[in-house]
C-alpha cells in the first residue's frame, strides 16, 4: 500500500513538473474578436493570425464573438485561463463600456485589471468629413456655422462610442453644440452623411478613404497628435487650436496573469508578426498604418487616451439612445 502511495505521489509530481515546463504555445492560440467579420479588429487579426501561426508552430485560429458593442468576447476573454493561448483584439470600446456603464449605473461585463496590454497594432487617428459639396471647407468655416445655426447634426456608432466621445471632445472645444444621430457603426454613421442627413461625421482612414478617393467626402481635420502619412494635406485639430484627440485603435489583450514565460514568448511571436511583409502589406491595403508598440509602450499610450476619454464621457453625461 506504502508503495503504491509513493508511486501515485511520484506520478503526481511528475505531472506537475512536465506542466511547469510546459512550453508556450503548447497548444493552438486563439485570437478573439469582439465583433462581427469585417471591422478593423477583424481585419486586423486574420492576417495577423496567418503570420503567427508559421512563427509559432502552432494554429492560430481567430474567433468572431459579437455582442454590446465588444463586451461579450472581451468578457470571454477576462474570464479565461491565464495560460498565454488566448489574445483578445480590440479598440477604444474596451473601456468606452466601462465608462458608459459607470457612468448608467449598469452591471459591468468585466474589470479592466482582468486583461493586460499586449501590443498597440495600429493607431489612426479620425477624420472629420463633411460631404464635398458641403460649403464648410474648413475646421473653422463649420465651427463658425455651427455657433450660429443650432440645428445641425453629426452621425456616430452610437451613445459613448468611438464617433459620440471623439466629435463631442471638438465641440467641447468649440464651445458648441450639434445634434447627436447614433447609428448602430462607423459604416451606417457615414451613409448618414452620404444621403445628406447630417452636415458631419468622423471615420478612421480605411472607412473614409474610399470616399475621399471617389470625390464625395471632404476631409476638414484629423484627431491626431501629427498630420498621417497618407493625408498630408489634412491638418490635426490641435494644429487649428483645438483640445480633441482620439484614435481608432487596435491593440490585443491576454487575461491578467499570464506567466512570464509565457508571456515573453508570446510577446516576440506578436512583434515579429507585426514587422512581417505579409502582415505589413495587408494593413497597407486598408490604408491602415502599422504602429506597433510593445506592452510596456502600450501601457503608457493606453492610459493617455483612457484618461482624455473618459473625462470626455464624463462631461458628456447621460444621454437618451434611440
Amino acid at each position: 500500500m506504502k508503495t503504491r502511495i509513493v508511486v501515485a505521489f511520484g506520478l503526481a509530481l511528475a505531472a506537475v513538473a512536465t506542466q511547469a515546463a510546459e512550453v508556450f504555445p503548447a497548444r493552438a492560440v486563439n485570437i478573439i474578436v469582439p465583433n462581427p467579420p469585417g471591422g478593423m479588429n477583424d481585419i486586423t487579426a486574420r492576417p495577423l493570425a496567418a503570420v503567427m501561426q508559421a512563427i509559432v508552430k502552432q494554429p492560430v485560429v481567430v474567433q468572431n464573438k459579437p455582442g454590446a458593442t465588444g463586451a461579450v468576447g472581451t468578457a470571454f476573454v477576462a474570464s479565461h485561463k491565464s495560460d498565454g493561448h488566448h489574445i483578445l483584439v480590440t479598440t477604444p470600446n474596451l473601456y468606452l463600456v466601462v465608462e458608459k456603464n459607470k457612468l448608467l449605473g449598469d452591471p459591468q461585463p468585466y474589470a479592466l485589471d482582468q486583461i493586460v496590454p499586449l501590443a498597440l497594432m495600429s493607431a489612426d487617428p479620425l477624420i472629420m468629413v463633411v460631404e464635398s459639396h458641403s460649403p464648410y471647407k474648413t475646421v473653422k468655416d463649420l465651427a463658425a456655422a455651427v455657433k450660429s445655426s443650432g440645428a445641425m447634426a453629426y452621425a456616430s456608432s452610437g451613445p459613448y462610442g468611438i464617433l459620440h466621445v471623439p466629435i463631442e471632445m471638438f465641440l467641447h472645444a468649440v464651445g458648441a453644440k450639434m445634434r447627436h444621430v447614433p447609428t448602430t457603426g462607423g459604416g451606417p454613421a457615414l451613409l448618414q452623411l452620404l444621403g445628406s442627413h447630417v452636415q458631419m461625421s468622423a471615420g478612421g482612414p480605411a472607412a473614409v478613404h474610399p470616399h475621399i478617393g471617389s470625390g464625395k467626402l471632404r476631409p476638414l481635420a484629423s484627431w491626431g497628435a501629427k498630420r498621417i502619412a497618407a493625408m498630408q494635406d489634412v491638418p490635426t485639430l490641435h494644429e487649428l487650436g483645438y483640445a480633441a484627440e482620439a484614435y481608432l485603435w487596435v491593440g490585443l489583450f491576454t487575461p491578467a496573469g499570464v506567466p512570464d514565460a509565457a508571456m515573453t514568448a508570446l510577446r516576440e511571436a506578436v512583434g515579429k508578426a507585426a514587422r512581417d511583409p505579409q502582415f505589413t502589406e495587408a494593413m497597407q491595403k486598408v490604408n491602415s498604418t502599422i504602429d506597433y508598440r510593445d506592452a510596456p509602450e502600450f501601457r503608457k499610450f493606453f492610459d493617455q487616451d483612457y484618461a482624455r476619454l473618459a473625462a470626455a464621457v464624463k462631461r458628456i453625461g447621460k444621454v437618451e439612445s434611440k
